[in-house]
């Protein structure tokens, strides 16, 4: 994970702050850093998504391939999830410096949708047994300014929404073999409903409080922080511990309080981004470095 090093009393300062609901950036304690989403960003993927979260950069893209339905659940399709952990984005990802936190970010993403509720995993089966839809998620972490695991969520969830799987006929001849035909048409696609796709909310224990979207210094000053799922309606799907310290059990129940309530106003605000942007359509002003 990129660190940052801090003094003693820039600790105690950022400490000290916290305590009295002051963050060094003039935040409270509950409130996120804006954030910047982009859609359709990447032009040969089937859905994209860039998120900026202050120093924070990360780009998701979304590629559906025709595949066969895994063994255990023969009328579904699945999603498939690799992350990349740019050099560029901090010293400490040279090499293999990224590898173990892409491995363990990939691993979460699998643990948050590994449930029937979050994706509609039906919709992708083309024919049971034999071809359904695998959605390859690439994310590319291009900039580490803390609170990755939430930027990441927004990402997926965003690529997820601007992701469009073209129409599939089956067509079956005399002798029963079965051929696949795709549809041409670009408008002539289906869409995946994000309603249940949760965000991640993560909590980090700073002094004797906790704080949401925690920057690079902040996350320097905590030795534990509580990883939460949510979805839009506020059910809590996954939890994790992350760091060496402990929580006591009254504080995990506070933080996955305060998580539940943060989750609802940010799948609330992205929602309205999301829609706010894809009611502009192909008129909309692209300002990524992609566009």
């Amino acid at each position: 994970m990129a660190s940052v090093a801090l003094s003693e009393a820039e600790k105690v300062y950022i400490v000290h702050g916290v305590q009295e609901d002051l963050r060094v950036d003039g935040r409270g304690c509950d409130d996120y850093r804006c954030v910047e989403v982009e859609t359709d960003v990447v032009s040969n993927t089937s859905g994209s998504a860039r998120v900026k979260m202050g120093h924070t950069d990360i780009l998701v893209g979304v590629k559906a391939e025709m595949g066969t339905p895994k063994l255990e659940k023969p009328n579904e399709g699945y999603l498939e999830f690799f992350v990349d952990c740019s050099a560029n984005a901090t010293p400490e990802f040279e090499g293999r410096g990224g590898d173990d936190l892409g491995t363990e970010i990939a691993n979460t993403l699998y643990r948050i949708f590994n449930n029937k509720s979050s994706v509609d995993l039906k919709s992708l089966c083309v024919s049971p047994r034999e071809h359904c839809w695998i959605l390859y998620v690439d994310v590319l972490l291009l900039e580490c300014g803390g609170n990755l695991f939430d930027a990441i969520s927004i990402a997926v969830k965003a690529a997820l929404f601007n992701t469009r799987i073209p129409r599939v006929r089956v067509l079956e001849d005399e002798e029963g073999s079965k051929d696949i035909e795709l549809s041409d048409d670009p408008y002539d696609c289906i869409r995946l409903s994000v309603e249940n796709v949760p965000c991640i909310v993560t909590l980090c224990k700073i002094g004797y409080r906790h704080v949401v979207d925690a920057t690079l210094q902040e996350e320097a000053c905590s030795l534990a922080s509580l990883l939460v799922s949510v979805t839009s309606k506020g059910v809590v799907t996954c939890m994790r511990k992350v760091g060496k310290g402990s929580l006591d059990p009254e504080s995990v129940f506070e933080m996955m309080e305060t998580g539940k309530r943060v989750g609802k106003v940010l799948h609330t605000s992205l929602q309205s981004i999301l829609h706010k942007e894809e009611s502009l359509g192909p008129k909309r002003q692209k300002v990524g470095f992609l566009g």
